[in-house]
């Protein structure tokens, strides 16, 4: 490092997708950076352990990631040349249905529509082809900071039939049969909040139409290997780590002329204390929390019993019943109301990559939505729902573990009473996150000087994407260093 003057020591409180990626865009830059984490492991939300058997890793928050395969940080990084090996299924998601049923998502367009009926298979290749086809100015548009014009004009009227046709009560009229609008109402979901909605129909635009483009992959040997390859290239650019140091107050970073910190509003708002101008504190405040999640992860002694065995082939399996099913316990989840049909997202990482388990030992990762700040765990809930699908389930079940959604809220303060996604996804708070009452046209920089925030409380949001890490590090380095990058990273900038 040619100087280490102030203004060129930067510090980033935070060692999740988002900190990870704005250290490493920090020191690519030239910047002497110094990366600060609480846990004793890094990657937030991309941590991966063994939690039953010493072989067998557990994805402790996120595991399938159609989103980080996408996203233009991660393009651009180039998770192959790291060493990151994205598997990505044939079938990129399934929703079990009565009777044996299921609808499924195959990467494969035309497979999707032919197993959707000759009706409905035409109305899913209405909605999803255009949407395929302008794919990557899609990606780019919401992966952004969503202050600036999209690059292709095309787009926003595109999603904006989109989202009028499956966001309000129109989505009820779009198809004929069962397994369409449960595809879709499983995707949306995703949003965590009340269906349908805007914000639910964007998130199944964005997702849905990945399963049929770039796929929804798994990371080989588990999503912690995306952690470690971006923990690899910060130190070969000169990058120090320090896990198991919590950061109680900004001062501790010492004179570091750059402060990234991936911290949601309140744990932010703890760290600066009284030095936050109190609009701008009240602006972090006035930031919603939704809904949550209840986690259990299990070991199982053989893989899921599955009544429909198409299901076996599925990375991502959505558990919550037809459509009109999902949208009401969503709307009741929204209001409060826990029931003991929550929707349930599972992933199944040996469906994908084999080596995830061994005869006899398999893992599974659940997530069951719930009220925030709901206590108890929803175990019960999710093991009843898988079930009704796979009769037997109970009896493969060796080991499991379950966090409520205050306990992840224990596990990484920015999941406030246990939600995942940082901040309520309403329409609102999609655009103006992280101070939806005091908006502000550069999302990351806050008042004081030289201090931005980059966790997914901030544009784009939740998710495996790197983008609000980038974005926010791209603010900084124009701001205070007159280092101008380019919106959306470059392969080229990736391999500096």
């Amino acid at each position: 490092m040619k100087s280490t003057s102030t203004s060129e020591r930067a510090a980033v409180i935070g060692a999740g997708p988002n900190g990870l990626a704005a250290a490493v865009t920090l020191a690519r830059a030239g910047l002497e950076v110094t990366l600060y984490e609480a846990a004793g492991t890094l990657g937030g939300g991309l941590r991966s352990v063994p939690l039953f058997e010493p072989d067998i890793v557990h994805d402790i928050c996120s595991a399938v990631h159609p989103l980080a395969a996408a996203s233009p940080f991660f393009r651009a990084f180039d998770l192959a040349r790291h060493g990151v090996v994205l598997i990505t299924p044939e079938l990129s998601y399934a929703h079990p249905l009565a009777h044996g049923r299921a609808a499924l998502a195959w990467r494969d367009l035309r497979a999707t529509a032919e197993g959707l009926g000759a009706v409905d298979g035409r109305a899913w290749t209405r909605l999803m082809e255009p949407l395929v086809r302008r794919s990557d100015a899609i990606v780019q548009l919401l992966l952004s900071d969503l202050r600036r014009p999209p690059t292709d004009p095309a787009v926003p009227l595109l999603l904006a039939t989109r989202l009028l046709r499956h966001g309000t009560a129109l989505a009820r009229h779009q198809f004929r049969g069962d397994e369409a609008p449960a595809l879709l109402a499983g995707v949306a979901a995703h949003v965590v909040g009340p269906l349908p909605s805007l914000p639910g129909a964007g998130v199944a635009a964005l997702l849905g139409h990945l399963a049929h483009a770039g796929g929804w992959p798994v990371a080989r040997g588990g999503s912690g290997s995306i952690a470690r390859a971006l923990a690899a290239d910060l130190t070969a650019h000169g990058g120090t780590v320090h896990t198991g140091t919590r950061i109680t107050d900004l001062r501790e970073v010492g004179d570091a002329g750059i402060v990234l910190a991936d911290l949601g509003p309140h744990e932010f708002s703890r760290l600066a204390g009284p030095r936050l101008p109190i609009r701008y504190a009240r602006g972090l405040a006035s930031l919603r929390y939704g809904p949550a999640a209840a986690k259990t992860d299990f070991l199982l002694s053989e893989r899921i019993p599955w009544t429909n065995p198409a299901l076996r082939r599925a990375g991502t399996i959505h558990l919550g019943g037809s459509a009109e099913e999902v949208y009401g316990q969503e709307t009741l989840n929204a209001r409060g109301m826990r029931t003991d049909r929550p929707f349930v997202l599972l992933a199944d990482p040996v469906a994908v990559d084999s080596g995830r388990g061994r005869p006899g030992a398999y893992p599974l990762w659940a997530y069951a939505h719930v009220p925030q700040g709901s206590p108890g765990d929803a175990a019960a809930e999710i093991v009843a729902l898988i079930e009704e699908h796979a009769p037997g389930f109970r009896d493969t079940v060796l080991a499991q573990r379950s966090l409520s959604a205050p306990q992840l809220e224990q596990y990484n303060p920015n999941y406030v009473g246990g939600d995942i996604s940082a901040g309520a996804m309403s329409l609102t708070q999609s655009f103006l996150r992280p101070t939806p009452r005091a908006p502000r046209l550069d999302p990351y920089r806050t008042p004081l000087p030289g201090v931005y925030l980059c966790s997914a409380s901030t544009p784009p949001g939740p998710a495996v994407h790197g983008m609000s890490g980038y974005l926010a590090a791209r603010s900084a380095l124009r701001r205070e260093l007159g280092i101008r990058l380019p919106r959306v990273p470059t392969r080229a900038e990736g391999r500096g």
